[in-house]
Formats: structure tokens, sequence, C-alpha cells
């Protein structure tokens, strides 16, 4: 089973900028209403803790692999809960320069997995509405100054 959340926000900045933020892993817990802490070296093949809090939903902190760092470009990571198979989630922040000074910032996650039906109303309305919120700030952030 599979599911897949897509948002995309148009943000008046360049990429380098937004990425800025993006990758400002620090401050998330002073900006991010949804993603609240990334913590450890984020780089292809190393394993970071991150803290994710849906709005109107339970918590969770898990160890993805980052499978891509392109600056400016996009960051890629592959998280599972508690087993590979069970509920994977391969989570993608990609920024696409328009060319004329705005950033097209696309959050998305793949879901595989036996329990993916269990959590597809979630999944459909407190991680989508996470994804929008964060996207959101992150607009907000970059267009500011």
């Amino acid at each position: 089973m599979a599911k897949e959340i897509k948002t995309e926000i148009v943000i008046n900045a360049k990429p380098e900028k937004v990425w800025a933020i993006l990758t400002d892993f620090k401050s998330y817990p002073n900006w991010n209403p949804f993603i609240k802490s990334i913590i450890g070296d984020v780089k292809v093949g190393n394993k970071i803790t991150a803290r994710i809090e849906p709005p109107k939903a339970k918590g969770m902190t898990f160890k993805p692999k980052v499978l891509t760092y392109e600056t400016n470009k996009e960051l890629k990571w592959l998280g599972h809960l508690l087993l590979a198979g069970l509920f994977d989630g391969e989570h993608k922040f990609e920024l696409i320069d328009n060319g004329n000074g705005t950033t097209t910032f696309k959050q998305s996650e793949k879901f595989k997995g036996i329990l993916v039906p269990l959590f597809k109303k979630q999944l459909d309305n407190n991680t989508k509405k996470g994804f929008e919120a964060m996207n959101s700030k992150l607009k907000e952030l970059a267009e500011q100054k």
C-alpha cells in the first residue's frame, strides 16, 4: 500500500534565501509549526533525528536516513516507523528556481508499508495541514526584509 502527499507554494525570494532558512535546523523550534527539530549532521548517508508535530495529532520522533542533499535544490530523507516495511516515509523538500526572483517550494512525502491504510485519514488531514502550515511560514520568513 502506498500514499503520497504533495504540496507547493510560490515564494517571492530566490532559492538561496529559501534554502538558508530551510537548512537552518537550529531555528526550527522558533518558526516551524510542523517539523519541531532536526538534529544531526545532515549529509547524504547519515541518520538524523527529526521531530514532527502535525496539527491535532500526536507528535513523533524518528531517525531517517538522508538520501539527497543538493544545495539550493533538494533535501530528501527516508524514515521508518519501528521497522522498515511497516510504515516508511520518503520526505522531500524541492526548490525550483523560477528565474524571476521567485522559488516554487515543493514538500512531499511518499508513504509505503502495511500500516499505511491505518494512517490514511490522518495523512490526508493532519499531515497535509502540517506541510501547508510549514510552507506558509517558510514563505513568510523568506519574503521578509
